[in-house]
Order: C-alpha cells, then sequence, then structure tokens
C-alpha cells in the first residue's frame, strides 16, 4: 500500500519545537513494520530517527520521490573472508547500503586464538559501519581427539570476559554438532552462557534433520545459514528457527532457497553472505544483491526489503537498528527504484557516508595489526613432503558439488609407478590436494585427491586460507610447482601464489593472519580478477567452482562428506581419519 499526502507547512503546533539536524522531504519510506511505502518527510536529530512531522532543520534534501530504506543487514558474515580488515570493509560494503552486519571472527580467532578476536574488536570500534560480533564458538572446528588441526582451542571459560565488550551480541556458529547431541559440557556450556545473558547462539547444521535436529534447536541454537534445499529450510522454519539465505562466493544457495519462502514463512528468514570476495561485491553487490535476486524471484519487495532489515535485527535482539521510526539510529539509505535498488545515498547515524557507489570519506586508519603478522610457521618440508602411497590401486576421491561447498566421496581404479605412489601425469584430470600445518611447525602433511571437477591444470595454488584452522592448503597437478606454491606463501607471510612450470603467476599477499590485507579495496580486488583470469584461462578452473574460496573449504571438517586436513583424509560422515588407499 502506498500513500502520498498533500504538502504540508512546517509543523509549528506541537508540544516539542526541536530543530532536527537533518529533514529528507518528498521521500517513499519503507515501513518494514507495516508492509507499506508511504509518501513522507523524515527528520534525525543526534543521529536518530526524531520523526515524520515537517519540522525546521539545518540541513535539508528533496528525495524526489526515492525510496528511503532502513540501512540493510547481513545477517552473518566473516569479515576475513573478504581479504580484508575490518576498515577496508567497511569502505566495501557502506555504498551498497549494509549498515550492520553480524560477524563471526573464527578464521582470525582459528589463528591467533583471544587475540584475534581483541584484534577485530579493536579495529570495528569507531567505523560507521555496525559490527556486532559472534563469539567464535568452535574453535578448532572439532574437538582434537576427533581431528588435530594444530589450533589452540578456545573454551567456554575463555570466551566469558568477551561478553561485557562492545558489539558483542552472542555465540556464533556451533559447528560441534556431534558436541551438542553427545552433551559435551564444554560445548554446553558455551550455549548456556549465551542464554544467560540473553545472547544468541547462532547454529551450522548441514544435513541435520528430525530428532537430531530438535536435540540440537533444544539446546538453545536459534538460526542456520547452511541450507542447501528447500526441505532442509522448511523444516527449520517450522522447527521456530530463523534461516539466512546464503549468497556466498562458493556457496550460492538463494537462488534455489528463494523458491521456498512465502509471504506467511518470510518473516524468520534473513540475507547472509557469509564468505564473499570483494571482487563479487564490487561486481555484484552485496545484501542489495540478495534483495534484487528476491524480487526478480516474485517475492513482494517489501518483504524482500524486510527480510533485510527488520528480520535480522529482531532475530538477533538489536532494537536500535532495523526500521525507520522515531527513537532508533538513523541507518538509512536512498534508492530510485524499490526493484532495481541502485543504491543512490547511504547514512549512518544521520551522517552521509557514501553517495552513487563511492564513499564519501575514508574510514578512520587502520588498527595495528603488527600481533596478527607472523602467522606462517612451517617446519622443515621432507624431500618430497606430497608423497602419497597407493599399493591397491584404488583410491577414495574428493568430487566437487557445483556452486557449492559439499563435497562426496568416489573410490576409483587409478595408476601408480612402481613404487606404488601416484604421480598425476599418469592419471589425466586426478589432482594433488594437501594440507600443512602452519601454526605450531609440527611438520604434519595431510595429502589426498581431487576430482576433474576443480579443473586445475598446468600449475599449482597454495593458500593460507584453509576454513577453519587456515593450515596452507594446495593443489596442483605436479609436484614441483606445488611446493613452489607454498614456499611462495610462506615468503609473503601468508596469502594467495599461483605456478605455473616452475614460475610465479601471480601472487596476493595477506599478512595480517594470513587471511586479510589492509591494502585498498580496489587494489586487493583488480589482484584477485587478475588471479581469477589466470585460473579460467591459464589453468582452466571450472566456472562451477571458485578457484580460491572453494580450495579453502576442501579442510573444513564438519561439512560433508570427505575433506583433506593436516591430519590426513577425513570422513564427516564417521568423523574419521581415513586412508586415502581403498580396498
Amino acid at each position: 500500500m502506498e500513500t502520498r499526502p498533500a504538502d504540508e507547512p512546517l509543523h509549528t503546533a506541537t508540544m516539542d519545537n526541536t530543530k532536527a539536524d537533518l529533514r529528507i522531504d518528498n521521500a517513499r519510506l519503507v515501513n518494514v513494520h507495516t508492509g507499506e511505502t508511504e509518501w513522507t518527510s523524515l527528520c534525525v536529530k543526534d543521529g536518530r530517527v526524531l520523526g515524520f512531522e515537517r519540522r525546521e532543520a539545518a540541513e535539508t534534501l528533496d528525495a524526489g520521490g526515492a525510496y528511503l530504506l532502513p540501512g540493510l543487514v547481513d545477517a552473518h558474515v566473516h569479515i576475513e573472508s573478504s581479504l580484508l580488515t575490518p576498515e577496508r570493509f567497511a569502505e566495501l560494503v557502506l555504498p551498497h547500503g549494509v549498515t550492520t552486519v553480524i560477524a563471526d571472527p573464527h578464521e582470525i580467532a582459528n589463528v591467533k586464538g583471544a587475540a584475534g578476536i581483541r584484534y577485530m574488536l579493536e579495529a570495528a570500534a569507531g567505523l560507521p559501519l555496525d559490527i556486532r560480533f559472534m563469539l567464535p564458538s568452535c574453535v578448532p572446528a572439532l574437538p582434537r581427539e576427533i581431528v588435530d588441526e594444530g589450533v589452540l582451542p578456545l573454551s567456554a571459560a575463555d570466551l566469558l570476559s568477551f561478553y561485557d565488550m562492545p558489539g558483542v551480541t552472542g555465540l556464533g556458529e556451533m559447528m560441534n554438532v556431534p558436541g551438542v547431541l553427545n552433551e559435551d559440557a564444554d560445548v554446553l556450556e558455551k550455549i548456556a552462557a549465551a542464554h544467560r545473558r540473553g545472547r544468541v547462539t547462532d547454529g551450522h547444521s548441514p544435513g541435520l534433520g528430525g530428532a537430531d535436529l530438535e536435540k540440537y534447536i533444544r539446546a538453545g541454537v536459534k538460526t542456520d545459514h547452511e541450507c542447501a534445499t528447500v526441505s532442509e529450510m522448511q523444516e527449520r522454519l517450522r522447527l521456530g528457527m530463523y534461516v539466512a539465505l546464503r549468497q556466498g562466493s562458493a556457496a550460492r544457495h538463494l537462488q534455489l532457497l528463494l523458491s521456498g519462502v512465502t509471504e506467511a514463512n518470510a518473516r524468520r528468514c534473513l540475507f547472509c553472505t557469509d564468505d564473499r570476495h570483494p571482487l563479487d561485491t564490487l561486481r555484484e553487490g552485496h545484501i542489495d544483491a540478495s534483495v534484487r535476486m528476491a524480487i526478480a524471484a516474485g517475492l513482494n519487495p517489501v518483504t524482500a526489503v524486510r527480510m533485510a532489515t527488520l528480520n535480522a535485527t529482531e532475530c538477533y535482539g538489536l532494537a536500535d537498528v532495523g526500521a525507520l521510526s522515531p527513537g532508533r539510529r538513523a541507518n538509512m539509505l536512498l534508492a530510485d527504484s524499490l526493484r532495481s535498488l541502485t543504491v543512490r545515498k547511504v547514512w549512518c547515524d544521520g551522517r552521509l557516508v557514501a553517495e552513487n557507489g563511492k564513499m564519501l570519506a575514508p574510514v578512520p586508519p587502520s588498527t595495528d595489526a603488527s600481533a596478527m603478522r607472523g602467522s606462517v610457521n612451517l617446519a622443515p618440508l621432507p624431500d618430497n613432503p606430497f608423497a602419497l602411497r597407493i599399493p591397491t590401486g584404488k583410491a577414495r576421491i574428493i568430487c566437487l558439488a557445483p556452486h557449492s561447498i559439499i563435497t562426496w566421496q568416489e573410490v576409483q581404479s587409478v595408476k601408480v609407478n612402481e613404487d606404488g605412489l601416484f604421480e598425476c601425469g599418469q592419471n589425466p584430470g586426478l589432482l594433488k590436494v594437501a594440507v600443512l600445518e602452519r601454526h605450531g611447525a609440527d611438520g604434519r602433511i595431510g595429502v589426498g585427491l581431487l576430482d576433474k571437477s576443480y579443473g586445475l591444470a598446468g600449475g599449482a595454488i597454495a593458500s593460507t586460507i584453509s576454513h577453519d584452522a587456515h593450515n596452507i592448503v594446495v593443489a596442483g597437478d605436479n609436484d614441483r610447482d606445488m611446493l613452489l606454491a607454498v614456499r611462495a606463501v610462506e615468503r609473503m607471510d601468508g596469502g594467495i601464489a599461483m605456478i605455473a612450470d616452475g614460475g610465479e603467476l601471480a601472487c596476493l599477499p595477506l599478512p595480517v593472519g594470513g587471511l586479510m590485507s589492509a591494502a585498498p579495496v580496489e587494489e586487493v580486488a583488480q589482484c584477485l580478477q587478475n588471479m581469477l583470469e589466470l585460473a579460467k584461462n591459464r589453468y582452466r578452473i571450472s566456472d562451477k567452482a571458485d578457484a580460491f574460496m572453494t580450495l579453502s573449504f576442501l579442510a573444513l571438517p564438519v561439512i560433508p562428506h570427505l575433506r583433506i586436513t593436516a591430519a590426513g583424509l577425513f570422513d564427516v560422515d564417521s568423523l574419521s581419519v581415513v586412508d586415502v588407499a581403498a580396498e
């Protein structure tokens, strides 16, 4: 419903004659409370919405009939996966109308522990972007007795002091589903500690259903962003969870899940990016892109905006953002069209921060990140670090699902040399993939095989981004280039390296924890674009896989079904390390 009132004089017959700092006239307000759009004026005072009466104001703006929306909310994101520090990330997403993000810093926490969390909190302080943090619940992703990833665990006791810090909103994604179902004391205490403080616990339960899902929810988990099918989403919604529909760089489930969103269940649906490269945001958008996709899929435009604003803030108990109503923070955006949602202007706390896709002023200088550097500590490598013995001539192969981070296992016959060693040259289309422990220099190296669905040919890629332990992951079709790629990321103190025919093709340094760069957004994005073009044109990597994001997730031992870790090939279904050689 849209209404347009007649022009009104400035309101003077009021008990409150407060002069506004800013008045926006002739705007079509998207009211996410009622589902209406209405022509109105909006006044701002001291960074908050004063009201809709036309008051005198120090500054006025004629919106010319453009749509005025609450600032958008990313309901689940790992800032580290943007390859940018929080300051640079703010510069990336604010021009897209994203004014609040629910961030889980478990990537840097897996590298630097509690110091990594403190760094992210310090870097976020004072930014125009409203960053709310969920404390990492699973560092490491699984208990060391299941798979030793070489990172220092963060216990329930280690997290307690962070709840008193500004910006901490709850407990991050509970990936340790077995710990919840088996009633592990420390896992349950983490959830209970958040609950005692009235904080939300995020979920992470791909494939979970039935009685196990109900037990997971009873433990206190409120959200999930790992739905890959409509049936998974609907089951969670029916059980009272909030579901964040994800559109990242590797995991792109939004288009499919939108087919299950209705006007009846949309109030429990949110938007998130989870893990998204800066190049995708610059080319496609961020949460604004998710809203556009939802509208194009047939969803009511105001419903789509509500999913990107009020739904998320209600889920996380953020009463001062998510809508434009008296007393709430004036985080908002102006767009000429609700369907195309091209963001014209963005305000944070009533201050104009971005216009026509550009930041108006730089964010505060970068926080000192010196304590986050020096994170690559490799043990001396053996002469043949990627030797893979397969005496049976049959091997378990990691296979990739297109545009997804889910894998599955196939057993294939392979050719081996006279010593029983696998060589890529004898097995066209198959690649070696390895993870090298880089935190404590303990020398562990896990080696496995990756099927042709990844598509790399003629070289190797190595990266210090390998979820969630963030050891070094490397894939290639020959051992020499794999070793050179590992040495390249070691020299950079973290990053991504591409090697072909014994020479360096391209490198992206990520010295902040081996995950992030403090370089300008455009510089990082341009480097990444060049590397993705090389991946496609030189390596022939499939369009159905993000060359770097897909590689990084091959090491995550909580996503079905087969992964590679520093401890070896890992079967997620049995929660055990298995031999590459199959009977």
